[in-house]
């Protein structure tokens, strides 16, 4: 029956006006009292059928704004407004209140306590148009003592006498009209306590998140300076070592029975090589976090830069059997870049793929395109390897972080140059992405804007070159 009853409330109701738990307890309120309301003025007007008041026009006019209160919940439905439904109910019921008064009793009339109840809901209903409303019951009131003046007296078309069960259900009827209301009022205080409290949490919540997050931001404000002070330190031994190593070398080389101290120099070089290079990508990525690294931007000639590139990464490729492959156009020219940052990208990511592929070709692929008004420079490093799973390319990004849970027992790393990368392009205003299929291969893309410049250029023939 509930069931039944909530969604013949509920049918009168405006989605508009089913924003918030609130909203919707103040409409079905509203639509239930309209709805409940009538039936219980009918009481009234029962009473008042029986006795001699009954057949007179003054009654049928009573009975009819009566009924008229059922059209109160389609009114809602049909306008969606409920400052309009609410101001025609409230004047309705001080017009029924006052002419119902005027004929059945004056003072003593069973349709006087329904003044107060019109007076109730203008206050609950239209509080933020109340002015409205008390000028609209203000004009009604003044014509009703106008029209007492006028005649005199009131005009007395039922005894006293007869109005005693009337007065009886009248007033029955209004408590219970302003039980309903207040039970309204009592859970909508109920719930704005709620919402205020929830709100206080909240604040709370907020003001130990800001402060989490002032502790954080200071901690890696604190870690930044840490870093930054010790890039001379960490630096200069490790370059020492790495130098030493390599002069040593040169003076075992030609000894005789050398071999041995060979192999443990170069495993010196390789340990020293491999930790510079750690120190290099902390230290990286820490300047970009303390917002120190800017981007230095030159006229860069694509092509020698790819030679570059390729240069220096051939040898690593070469060391798991795998061929190099490289693709460009011989238009690309120079172009505004910062040389150093878009070389450690490509040379991180030709990294990564000579990292996770054996006997397999790394493709390093560069090209021009036009897009929305701007000129973009895309390079693609593709490979044939072992390729990701989709959880690891949705953690590939993260600092310290590696695709797979067994990529760094099997292959090292810190899960760091990729990261780094990213920042990179970042910066430069460009984005990296990636597509991989788990025993496939992987491929990376870069997307950097670029500016190009009126300098001469150079042929740059399709290049392939396979690792030694």
């Amino acid at each position: 029956m509930l069931t039944f009853l909530y969604s013949l409330i509920d049918w009168f109701i405006p989605d508009a006006q089913r924003k918030s738990d609130a909203d919707r307890l103040m409409m079905r309120t509203f639509v239930a009292l309209h709805l409940a309301g009538p039936l219980m003025g009918h009481s009234v007007t029962f009473f008042l059928h029986r006795t001699a008041a009954g057949a007179s026009w003054q009654f049928w006019v009573v009975e009819a704004i009566v009924a008229s209160f059922l059209l109160t919940p389609l009114a809602l439905k049909l306008t969606g407004s409920l400052r309009l439904a609410a101001s025609f109910s409230v004047q309705l019921l001080v017009g029924l209140s006052l002419f119902g008064s005027f004929y059945f009793g004056g003072i003593a009339s069973p349709l006087l306590p329904w003044f107060l109840i019109a007076l109730m809901l203008g206050f609950f209903y239209l509080a933020d148009a109340i002015k409205g409303t008390l000028v609209g019951i203000a004009a009604q009131l003044s014509a009703f003592i106008v029209a007492r003046l006028a005649v005199g007296e009131f005009p007395t078309l039922i005894e006293p006498g007869g109005l005693l069960l009337a007065n009886t259900f009248s007033i029955v009827t209004a408590l219970v009209y302003c039980t309903m209301l207040t039970l309204y009022y009592e859970t909508v205080m109920r719930l704005s306590l709620k919402l205020e409290q929830d709100t206080i949490d909240q604040r709370d919540k907020l003001a130990v998140l800001r402060a989490a997050m002032e502790a954080a931001e200071l901690a890696s404000k604190r870690k930044s300076i840490f870093l930054a002070k010790m890039n001379h330190e960490l630096r200069t031994p490790l370059n020492a070592v790495i130098g030493y190593s390599e002069m040593l070398r040169e003076n075992f080389e030609d000894a005789p029975d050398s071999r041995r101290k060979t192999e443990d120099l170069d495993r010196i070089h390789a340990a020293g090589r491999h930790l510079l290079d750690l120190v290099n990508n902390v230290l990286d990525l820490s300047s970009i976090e303390s917002n120190r690294e800017e981007l230095v931007l030159k006229p860069i000639h694509v092509a020698s830069l790819i030679e570059e590139v390729k240069a220096t990464a051939l040898p690593l490729i070469a060391k798991r059997d795998n061929r190099m492959v490289v693709t460009m156009p011989d238009d690309l020219g120079v172009v505004d870049l910062d040389a150093l940052k878009v070389r450690q990208s490509i040379l991180n990511l030709l990294s990564n793929a000579a990292k996770f592929t054996t006997k397999g070709t790394i493709t390093l692929s560069v090209l021009h395109r036009s897009a929305g008004g701007e000129e973009h420079m895309i390079v693609e490093v593709a490979d044939d390897g072992i390729g990701m799973t989709p959880e690891g390319i949705s953690r590939l990004f993260k600092n310290f972080s590696q695709a797979e849970n067994d990529t760094a027992s099997k292959f090292g790393g810190t899960g760091l140059g990729l990261a780094l990368t990213q920042r990179f392009c970042e910066m430069m205003g460009g984005s990296i992405a990636v597509r991989s299929e788990r025993g496939a291969g992987t491929a990376f893309t870069i997307d950097i804007p670029i500016t190009r410049q009126l300098a001469p250029r150079a042929p740059c023939p399709v290049a392939a070159a396979k690792a030694a």
